[in-house]
């Protein structure tokens, strides 16, 4: 139903495809310095928000029922974790995909 978004300049290093509810994605070699990028699509009522961990940055997304929405975030990040995750909290009745890239 939601498609992946596509990254068009990088590498992907956390996806997910077709997801609903709640869903926290390990982000694949950590959070390094540089741009980083969060492309989300979404469809059904409701509101979605993705989270970057432990950056503390976070985004809303405001979903409908009959058209796909969606978003495209690119952080500047300024230092270096070894661990990231990106965290995603819908409804159960929103669908969504999110691609994770840097």
């Amino acid at each position: 139903m939601t498609k992946a978004p596509v990254l068009l300049d990088g590498e992907v290093v956390a996806q997910a495809v077709n997801a609903s509810g709640n869903r926290e994605l390990e982000v694949e070699g950590g959070l390094k310095s540089g741009p980083f990028a969060v492309l989300v699509n979404c469809k059904g009522e409701g509101k979605l928000t993705v989270e970057v961990k432990p950056v503390g940055v976070s985004f809303l997304l405001k979903c409908v029922a009959g058209d796909i929405s969606s978003t495209y975030n690119q952080l500047d990040l300024k230092s270096t974790h070894e661990q990231g995750t990106v965290s995603v909290t819908a409804q159960s009745i929103v669908h969504w995909a999110i691609t994770v890239g840097r």
